[in-house]
């Protein structure tokens, strides 16, 4: 091994540890586990569910899930990805459960959902890349519970937009694909997905279905610049996209991206502002928000409605 790469791993090491002292007291979570999240993490394992909010190390499952808020995660806990800021495991993944729509909807009669989110690792491996499995949890639960509103957080699908197609034909309530970065950084922070393919698939996604609200979400501190979030913002507005959300990256493991710096409550309330100046209908931005924070409330006026 050269010096130079001692050096730099021993630079990293030292940059981590300092973050890890000098973490900011806003993104400090403490754990308060009632009995609603006893409860619902019960029925997760009762149907044999992920979430999201497990896999990838959310700071906010203790507060969501206290409140039977969470977000499922389908196609399995394995990801055909190694996004570099993403806790999901990645390596090969198993078989399709095609009766995981009908526990998903299951679980969300027994947690008494008004809302549910959806989302998936991504499937490579697959010829639609999971979407058919994405339509077949919409339409299940609205067969169970025909009130519940349903939010989806998908994958690119590889720039397959039949497979897009076949989403949004289900008729999610709002249909969500994350830019997750700004476009200098987007090759280096994703594995596989494209800025400008993400641009397009919510682009096509507001034309196939113009009533169907559009959502996507920017992570800051990895090497960002105001100006180049701002840029992104603009970018999102270009393809009409409706509601925004903002947070800080918090490095899962020493493997991850490092964090280049912690934004301040000010600053994410200077965001959102300039979000909700851009034309957007709802912004939510702040230290701890991550891509379903809060979804509920973002439901459009009218959109729980039997179909």
């Amino acid at each position: 091994m050269s010096e130079s790469t001692i050096g730099a791993k021993e630079e990293r090491a030292q940059k981590i540890e300092e973050q890890r002292k000098n973490r900011p007291e806003w993104l400090k979570v403490t754990a308060k586990t009632g009995k609603n999240y006893t409860a619902l993490k019960d029925i997760m394992r009762t149907q044999s569910l992920h979430t999201v909010c497990e896999e990838a190390h959310c700071p906010n499952i203790f507060e969501c899930w206290e409140q039977r808020t969470a977000t499922f995660m389908i196609l399995g806990d394995i990801c055909t990805r190694a996004c570099r800021f993403c806790a999901v495991h990645t390596g090969r993944p198993t078989e399709l459960d095609l009766r995981e729509p009908k526990r998903v909807a299951e679980a969300v009669v027994a947690m008494g959902l008004e809302h549910v989110v959806i989302t998936s690792v991504a499937r490579d491996d697959l010829a639609d890349g999971g979407a058919s499995m994405f339509a077949a949890t919409i339409r299940e639960v609205r067969k169970q519970v025909p009130s519940c509103s349903v939010e989806v957080l998908i994958p690119d699908f590889d720039g397959n937009w039949d497979a897009l197609r076949l989403v949004m034909d289900a008729e999610p309530d709002i249909l969500n694909h994350n830019v997750e970065t700004v476009r200098r950084l987007s090759d280096s922070v994703r594995s596989r997905a494209k800025y400008d393919r993400t641009l397009e698939l919510l682009r096509r996604a507001k034309e196939m279905k113009p009533d169907i609200p559009t959502k996507s979400s920017i992570m800051v501190g990895v090497g960002e610049t105001m100006d180049e979030i701002y840029a992104t913002m603009d970018d999102l507005r270009a393809v009409d996209v409706d509601i925004l959300t903002i947070g800080q990256y918090l490095q899962p493991t020493e493997k991850h991206l490092v964090v280049e710096r912690f934004y301040t409550p000010t600053e994410f309330l200077r965001l959102r502002g300039e979000g909700l100046k851009r034309g957007f209908r709802h912004v939510e931005s702040g230290p701890m928000v991550r891509s379903s924070y809060h979804a509920k409330e973002q439901v459009p006026a009218g959109a729980r409605k039997v179909r």
